[in-house]
């Protein structure tokens, strides 16, 4: 693995952060396989049911960089999912709660048994409820990967701090990842990339917790308007984005003055108040940020994992259906019936 540089910490170029005190330490759990309840169908936000690929096993359509709307999936996971379900100390799912507590967007990981045994991933997101950590790695690798593989992360970020800018609240970063980004600070403020800008009001599922270093929450797509004037429908896996009117310092709050940076973990969802997952980065003063909008502001990009793919604007799965149904009673309406 190669050696991590940090960034000077000079003022407008870089940010002094207390990196070289982090401990690294080893997180490990298996390639997970894709979970099905008793039954196949979930009840949309506009009552339709629904058979579609969910959550766990490895994506090979779909990486950090790819649209994350516009698929027939819901809350599907880019890649590689990862959980632990080794017993230890006396608790069911230690194990699995160290994985996703010490794990950090932009960590390496190993493939550590299999057919794709010594090769490298990356960490891009977490995923909650179902408890899964995700690790993008090359689509030669994830051909050769296995249900069962054992994966191990270098976890490394837990207890990140910017030392000069004690009220920004740094979670689930690794120190690669915000040298990467773009981060920089000019007359006060943050200055930061990101591809969209989303009001908390339209924050759903994942609400209610007491923390942010475990799992996600959600972005409601079942506004049309809403969707429209925010450009959701062009929100891609790893893109970086802003959540405004969010305070996530002690959990995931709705706190006007306040703004949460994150980035977008899994896919859309057709279920009432879930969508792409968003898991929090940076929260602070919303005074102190300055937002710059940047399409190219993607993991994908910034961790040199792959071109990210150009936004393309894209409707839910509810909403093109709808409009498939338009469509073709328009087509079967006789012709003395057209307007």
């Amino acid at each position: 693995m190669k050696h991590v540089r940090f960034p000077i910490p000079v003022e407008g170029r870089g940010l002094a952060t207390n990196a070289r005190e982090l401990v690294m330490i080893t997180v490990a759990g298996e390639v997970a396989p894709p979970l099905e309840k008793s039954g196949p169908y979930r009840i949309g936000q506009d009552g339709v049911p629904r058979v579609l690929p969910g959550t766990g096993g490895i994506v090979l359509s779909h990486r950090v960089g790819d649209p994350c709307v516009g698929l027939a999936a819901d809350h599907v996971e880019p890649a590689v999912s990862i959980r632990s379900d080794r017993r230890s100390g006396g608790v069911g799912d230690a194990a699995n709660q160290a994985l996703q507590t010490f794990s950090c967007v932009g960590n390496f990981a190993v493939v550590m048994s299999g057919r794709a045994i010594g090769k490298k991933g990356i960490v891009t997101g977490k995923h909650g409820g179902i408890d899964n950590v995700l690790v993008d790695f090359p689509i030669e690798t994830m051909r050769r990967m296995a249900i069962g593989d054992k994966v191990q992360i270098y976890a490394y970020g837990v207890g990140l701090r910017l030392t000069e800018h004690p009220d920004l609240h740094v979670f689930n970063a690794s120190p690669r990842l915000l040298q990467r980004w773009g981060l920089r600070m000019e007359h006060g403020r943050l200055r930061a990339p990101v591809t969209h800008v989303v009001p908390a009001r339209l924050m759903g599922s994942g609400l209610g917790k007491n923390n942010v270093v475990k799992g996600d929450y959600d972005i409601q797509m079942s506004d049309p308007a809403a969707v429209k004037r925010h450009k959701l429908g062009t929100l891609r896996f790893g893109d970086m984005i802003a959540v405004v009117d969010a305070d996530n310092r002690f959990g995931r709050s709705h706190a006007e003055g306040w703004t949460t940076l994150g980035v977008i973990i899994h896919s859309e969802s057709t279920v009432a108040g879930h969508g792409p997952g968003f898991v929090s980065l940076l929260s602070g003063p919303a005074k102190r940020f300055e937002l710059v909008r940047d399409a190219r502001a993607n993991l994908a990009n910034f961790l040199n994992i792959r071109p990210a793919r150009a936004p393309v604007d894209r409707l839910w799965l509810p909403a093109r259906e709808a409009e498939e149904r338009r469509r073709a009673a328009r087509r079967l309406q006789p012709a003395g019936d057209l307007p």
